[in-house]
């Protein structure tokens, strides 16, 4: 008898540690990836002259002003000035003029700006058809929610719509002042 209620004790507690410590079905969020390109007229060239230098976003329309040290060296940062006063700092981690392509980390954003944590993003410029030239812009972030159940404005979905929008919206503003040759 005392050994029938010694197992029966250790598969209650067994159990009960189960419970309390095996992993939840529910999970946080999944890292979300955003991919949009665009074909340029203007040979690559022109179009490196104007995204390659991380110092300089002035190609794209919601920056105001850009602010940096380091140049275009692996470590080298910038502030960008939004339109309305946010800002959001970044950090260079790759940078290859050779293949026309950089890499940057979001440090500071307020995720009212951007609903985004964890985010990275590379720029690369390839050969397209007749001397054009396409662009793409990769990004790989989290939600700006880090928990379950995010409000609605800091879900996976108002992350990679943010984040379409802007590589969008920046790609045409691109295109469009490229091509007038302004």
């Amino acid at each position: 008898m005392k050994v029938t209620k010694t197992k029966a004790a250790v598969a209650v507690v067994g159990a009960a540690m189960t419970a309390a410590f095996a992993p939840s079905w529910a999970h946080g969020p999944t890292r979300q990836k955003v991919r949009e390109s665009i074909e340029i007229n203007v040979p690559q060239a022109k179009v490196w002259a104007a995204i390659g230098n991380f110092q300089d976003m002035s190609w794209l329309a919601p920056v105001t002003k850009t602010e940096g040290e380091k140049g275009n060296e692996i470590g080298a940062t910038r502030k960008l000035t939004l339109t309305g006063g946010a800002t959001v700092d970044e950090e260079l981690y790759k940078y290859e003029p050779d293949m026309l392509s950089y890499s940057y980390r979001i440090t500071a954003v307020d995720v009212k700006v951007l609903p985004v944590t964890n985010y990275s993003s590379t720029l690369t410029v390839s050969p397209a058809s007749d001397g054009k030239s396409k662009v793409e812009w990769a990004g790989a972030f989290y939600r700006g929610f880090p928990n379950n159940d995010p409000p609605p404005e800091l879900s996976d979905e108002a992350a990679v719509k943010a984040v379409s929008g802007l590589y969008k919206a920046g790609l045409e503003g691109l295109k469009k002042k490229l091509e007038s040759g302004s």
